[in-house]
């Protein structure tokens, strides 16, 4: 992630010159547009495109704007999946129903309005998965299950997946995948005269273009907001 935020903050530097970089700009779109493939409508119905999205310093609000952002750079109306990691919480506490709620209220929304087709979670444990499905209007279609946590699949988790028709998969992401300080670093490094203290990171979203008939990785690539906290 690092190396690809560095790699594109750099080009776009290079490529604006400096009178982007003014501090009385409040909104950057830093993109390098030859990264980017959006698909071809004729193509569309034989691709999967998934998602992954990380909220790292922001509330449940700022869902909408990544699933926009992820559908106007691919060129797409909708997300075929969209699996959610709300920000973490301090060590020693556990995610609750009540935590989750608004975040899966958003995705539901995002669902009825017909921008992403199924939505999922990561690394919940049999209990609150069940919890959330029975509270939820649009159930979980699917639960990453952390490989460094577990070996095997939880019997317990497995068949109530299993009973209610959840997919299981599997991920080894890291608990925190990007976190202020290293997004700060990185800022620091890109681009000149940046005051990389002022900015912090709100999302991020991993996505896949899968072909269906085949399995395979057309493209993938990460989108990021991050907010200037100027004082």
């Amino acid at each position: 992630v690092r190396d690809c935020i560095q790699k594109t903050l750099t080009e776009w530097s290079s490529k604006v010159g400096q009178d982007q970089n003014q501090e009385t700009l409040e909104v950057l779109e830093c993109t390098v547009a030859q990264a980017i493939e959006k698909i071809n409508p004729e193509e569309r119905d034989e691709l999967k495109v998934s998602a992954k999205l990380f909220i790292v310093g922001s509330n449940s609000s700022s869902i909408r704007d990544a699933v926009d952002l992820a559908c106007s750079a691919l060129g797409v109306a909708q997300l075929d999946s969209v699996i959610i990691v709300p920000p973490p919480v301090e060590d020693g506490t556990n995610i609750s129903l009540e935590y989750l709620q608004p975040y899966w209220k958003e995705l539901e929304n995002l669902v009825e309005n017909k921008k992403i087709v199924a939505i999922g979670t990561s690394d919940l444990d049999k209990t609150l998965l069940e919890q959330l499905y029975l509270w939820a209007q649009v159930k979980p279609s699917s639960n990453q299950v952390n490989l460094a946590s577990c070996c095997v699949m939880p019997p317990d988790l497995t068949a109530f997946a299993k009973e209610c028709d959840i997919q299981l998969l599997t991920h080894n992401d890291p608990k925190e995948l990007l976190c202020e300080a290293s997004f700060q670093e990185v800022l620091q490094e890109s681009i000149q005269n940046v005051k990389a203290n002022e900015w912090i990171p709100l999302w991020l979203l991993r996505y896949s273009v899968i072909v269906k008939s085949r399995g395979i990785i057309k493209s993938k690539g990460y989108i990021i907001q991050a907010k200037r906290n100027a004082s």
